[in-house]
């Protein structure tokens, strides 16, 4: 199937906009304005791929990260934006998707899993939703457009979506099926276990992205146990 023309993801992407901004305007205030093509063509060189072109349509009419950096020593998803996913998870704007590609590219080629046939990384696997330490997520394929998943310690899923479009339309599903009532809107950050503070200190001090709040990546923990 010619992934390009399986629906078209901005008609989609309205469907989410528009229940955001009738129910949840603080989330739909979020969601920034539009994407820069020449942002994003920085992007692709440094992440050396080409992304979809459902995928930069949809950063174009709103790229989350437009015009805000990153402050030092935030987590991973330095920017995303909390409540437009109902299953969960940040959605992602330019910078935090180089931002948790390259990292998750880094800890593959650093780690190579066991089974080449079955990377936790691709080259070809673009994030478009992740939890603040990328420890789950969702992704574009940009060899062939469709939307898969990642959870760490699970094999990754390549396809549960056939296109970006296919999985707006799910997300402007579930949100018109929820009432205004219902819906929990951002998720809310969960508070840090204490024993977790001394990982965190390290992971900073040795050049880790770690997050605030939420879980640390097992290999995280893995490096700070082998140091001590």
């Amino acid at each position: 199937m010619d992934h390009q023309r399986a629906g078209d993801a901005r008609q989609a992407w309205d469907r989410v906009t528009s229940w955001l901004e009738q129910n949840a305007p603080d989330v739909f205030a979020d969601l920034g304005g539009p994407g820069s093509q020449a942002a994003i063509c920085e992007a692709e060189l440094r992440m050396g791929l080409r992304l979809p072109q459902q995928l930069r349509q949809w950063l174009l009419a709103n790229d989350i990260d437009a015009g805000q950096q990153p402050h030092t020593g935030s987590s991973l998803v330095a920017l995303g934006c909390p409540g437009v996913i109902p299953s969960g998870g940040l959605l992602l704007g330019l910078t935090d998707i180089e931002r948790v590609y390259l990292h998750k590219m880094g800890m593959e080629d650093m780690a190579p899993s066991g089974d080449p046939d079955c990377p936790s990384w691709r080259r070809e696997w673009v994030p478009i939703v992740s939890e603040r330490d990328g420890f789950s997520g969702k992704f574009v394929n940009t060899s062939t457009g469709t939307v898969g998943s990642w959870s760490e310690g699970m094999s990754p899923e390549d396809s549960k979506y056939a296109s970006l479009f296919a999985f707006f339309q799910d997300v402007a599903d579930q949100l018109s099926g929820a009432s205004s009532g219902d819906w929990s809107g951002p998720d809310r950050t969960r508070r840090p276990r204490p024993e977790d503070e001394p990982i965190r200190l390290w992971a900073r001090a040795n050049g880790y992205l770690v997050n605030d709040h939420g879980r640390i990546p097992a290999a995280i923990r893995e490096a700070y146990e082998a140091s001590r």
